[in-house]
């Protein structure tokens, strides 16, 4: 039988060295590589086929969620063990909703990590003992109801979601950092929450706070009728397309929830966690394929009717796109006031 490769990546190497011996004794696993940093980790998963990926989220060069999100993207086969010092309830909330397969302590016995290796590989999720009734009482405590939020506020929520430092989120909103961190003081006031990882773990409960809802274009979430029954999620990676796409969808449908990705991983994470009726898929993404976010999107939310769009009509795309899930194909000039009305007539019916 083949064995299931295994990379381990912890900035120690004599952290590296337990875990190589423990593993040892579960059959079947080959240690394939071992790295001490980000850069380091995305060669070696590029270098060969993995099936295991035992990282600690605490190296240089390493943003996790982010990481992870884009690793899961890249590899969606893969699974990943986190083992850390880190037992913070919000970050590993955080990271188990960027899609990895468990999360171990490192103060727990060694069995623990074998026994956590076997599960993960079996298709379980695995989390260490000491934290499953933190993480318990932590989702079951009431929130505090969250007022609207702004476009902006939406906007920054999302980029935080994808694990984009201050300078980066400056860069893509054209803002200062200076500002970028007061809006995120204020946001944070808002959400009542602390930290970075804490918004996290508050978006995993609350994924509808980064709905617009449909009507005016400032109108803040939550501010449409309370009946809404559709969820609607827009993949493109033209913010402004998105706007414009999403301010039609509002004037034909005023009960509704419009969710807005740029890439795979978000795509994939917001269809697991909404469950949206309706999803229009862009073909051509940056550095990413559409038919690809709409087979992923398919597979975490099935009951999604997916709509591919694409600037570039082509057989070949309509063909891969049904095969994908999808069930139509539009080109973007196409796509007026009155045919978005037909597609929501669509998804309702």
């Amino acid at each position: 039988m083949t064995p299931t490769r295994v990379v381990l990546a912890d900035d120690h190497a004599i952290v590296r060295a337990g875990l190589r011996n423990a593993l040892l004794e579960v059959a079947g696993l080959e240690i394939a590589d071992e790295v001490g940093s980000g850069p380091e980790l995305f060669e070696a998963l590029a270098r060969q086929p993995i099936e295991l990926l035992i990282v600690d989220i605490a190296m240089p060069d390493f943003e996790p969620v982010a990481a992870v999100r884009q690793i899961k993207a890249r590899y969606p086969d893969l699974k990943v063990l986190v083992v850390s010092a880190h037992a913070d309830e919000a970050y590993v909330v955080g990271l188990l909703d960027a899609g990895v397969d468990g999360y171990h302590l490192k103060d727990q016995p060694l069995a623990d990590l074998q026994l956590a290796v076997q599960r993960v590989l079996s298709g379980d999720r695995w989390i260490s003992g000491p934290l499953v009734e933190r993480l318990l009482r932590r989702r079951s405590q009431t929130a505090a109801p969250v007022a609207p939020l702004t476009r902006r506020q939406r906007e920054l929520l999302r980029l935080l979601a994808q694990g984009h430092d201050n300078r980066t989120i400056a860069q893509q909103t054209g803002l200062s950092v200076k500002t970028v961190e007061n809006h995120l003081t204020r946001l944070y006031r808002s959400l009542g929450v602390n930290s970075r990882s804490e918004v996290l773990s508050f978006l995993m409960r609350h994924p509808e706070v980064l709905a617009s809802s449909g009507g005016a274009e400032d109108e803040p979430a939550g501010a449409a009728e309370s009946g809404r029954s559709l969820a609607v999620l827009l993949v493109d990676d033209n913010p402004r397309y998105r706007q414009q796409l999403g301010r039609l969808i509002g004037k034909s449908y005023q009960a509704v929830r419009v969710f807005e990705a740029d890439d795979v991983a978000e795509a994939v994470r917001l269809a697991e966690n909404v469950k949206p009726q309706l999803a229009l898929i862009d073909v051509v993404l940056t550095d990413e394929d559409g038919i690809y976010c709409a087979r992923r999107v398919k597979a975490v939310s099935p009951a999604t009717r997916i709509v591919l769009i694409s600037a570039y009509p082509d057989r070949e795309f309509h063909r891969l796109g049904l095969s994908a899930g999808a069930v139509a194909f539009l080109d973007k000039k196409d796509l007026d006031a009155a045919a978005v009305r037909q597609v929501v007539e669509d998804a309702l019916g």
